[in-house]
């Protein structure tokens, strides 16, 4: 159920500034932007950015919720923008990846009374859980919602670096193009070729069943676990093929990642980022790699050697890649591998992200996009909603979900969601309640 705009009209949509005592005290405050629904709401709390959809507003509103979302014009949130935010009083936040949201900031938190911070965001690399713990603050994620929309990103990127469409697209918008010719932009056919997936995971195979389905191509690819499911899904086509009168396709799980990258035509990386994976792509495992090979990464960006990425893309013009992540930090940023490796390491990438390494721009065989994997309306609002669902469940004293990937009951809009967090990361370290629905 959706707020209309007479009940907008209620809720008194303002905007003002709210300084922080802290800052003031310290003769640092800056003002900060916001804008403030249901005002007399019993519960204060914050968004840390505007947010896809409206349907998060309405349920906190619903639930007696002041919402507080801050409208500053700056891309990413300073730790001192988010305790002016956070203020005096705070029940719960909503807040980005690009945030680094650690000691100081769950402090602040709870001292303002606040018991849950939620990402919207699958991955919480930015976040000190330990930290959260010490302060007693639920720290909510949001999976269940990005698998599908991340694998058509990764697939979209193959197949626009197979068939050169960014490089079309700027020489037709230069003006270049006065007629046909037999050379002009060609690319690689994917039909019979072999897709490599390395981390086969939720993510990982959705990409793999689009293109095994979608292009028949064969399939190798590298994971810890087996993928069980990924394998019957290939071997039932493949079997559908065959008796269709068509060329079968074909599945082998590798024994390394190395026999991905020499075999594979088209290459995906899904792993997770941990001290095992921090450039698990550099500039001998590229060397290994096929001259006309795509690697795709819609992962963590520190997962490819941008530096001998660069170099390699310099001296194999036909080598091309897919990016919608990035390595980069600003130059003269210094970075040393500390105890807490994930969360230093995730937090200081993230935020310097937009800066990619000198050159890469440049690289007419490289495709770049801003970090969009989830951006679908329907995952984006999704995702706003399950976040604002786990800060409203904590300060409800609602349980936790039993399954934090299967979130389809929160997100139907035809009913209310179930009385629960959808997910909260460190649910078993506060001792949280698990639902029984």
């Amino acid at each position: 159920m959706h707020i209309n705009k007479t009940e907008h009209l209620k809720f008194e949509r303002l905007r003002f500034f709210l300084p922080t005592p802290e800052l003031l005290l310290a003769s640092m405050a800056k003002p900060v932007s916001i804008e403030v629904w249901n005002p007399s709401g019993k519960y204060r709390v914050v968004s840390t950015k505007p947010m896809p959809g409206t349907r998060w507003i309405d349920l906190l509103v619903q639930q007696d919720c002041r919402v507080e979302i801050c409208t500053q014009k700056k891309t990413i949130l300073s730790v001192e923008d988010i305790i002016a935010l956070i203020g005096d009083k705070c029940d719960g936040v909503i807040g980005q990846l690009t945030e680094d949201w650690g000691e100081t900031l769950f402090s602040a938190l709870s001292r303002a009374g606040g018991r849950a911070f939620s990402n919207m965001a699958v991955g919480y690399n930015n976040v000190d859980v330990n930290a959260a713990n010490k302060y007693g603050v639920a720290v909510g994620n949001t999976p269940g919602v990005l698998t599908e929309t991340t694998a058509e990103l990764a697939a979209s990127l193959s197949l626009s670096a197979a068939r050169r469409i960014v490089e079309a697209d700027e020489f037709m918008r230069a003006g270049l193009y006065d007629g046909w010719l037999p050379h002009l932009f060609v690319g690689n056919l994917l039909r019979g070729q072999t897709v490599g997936v390395i981390g086969a995971g939720r993510i990982g195979s959705a990409y793999a069943r689009m293109m095994v389905e979608g292009f028949k191509m064969n399939l190798i690819y590298y994971d810890l676990y087996q993928a069980t499911r990924l394998e019957k899904f290939v071997t039932a086509y493949g079997q559908f093929l065959k008796a269709s009168g068509e060329q079968p396709v074909t599945w082998k799980r590798a024994a390394s990642m190395d026999e991905v990258l020499r075999e594979a035509d088209v290459i995906s990386l899904h792993p997770i980022l941990d001290k095992t994976t921090y450039h698990l792509v550099n500039k001998e495992r590229l060397s290994m790699m096929k001259k006309e090979a795509i690697l795709i990464n819609c992962s963590r960006g520190p997962v490819i050697d941008e530096v001998a990425l660069v170099a390699h893309l310099k001296e194999n013009p036909m080598f091309r890649v897919g990016l919608d992540v990035f390595e980069v930090t600003k130059q003269n940023s210094p970075f040393t591998f500390p105890s807490s490796f994930i969360i230093q390491l995730s937090i200081h990438f993230f935020q310097d992200e937009p800066y990619m390494k000198p050159g890469l721009a440049e690289m007419k065989n490289a495709i770049v996009v801003p970090h969009i994997a989830s951006a679908s309306k329907w995952t984006r609002e999704g995702m706003a909603t399950l976040a604002a669902l786990n800060v409203l469940g904590k300060i409800k004293g609602y349980p936790v979900w039993h399954d934090p990937n299967k979130v389809e009951p929160f997100l139907n809009e035809n009913s209310l969601p179930p009385a629960a967090s959808p997910s909260i990361v460190n649910a078993k370290a506060l001792g949280l309640p698990v639902s029984k629905l």
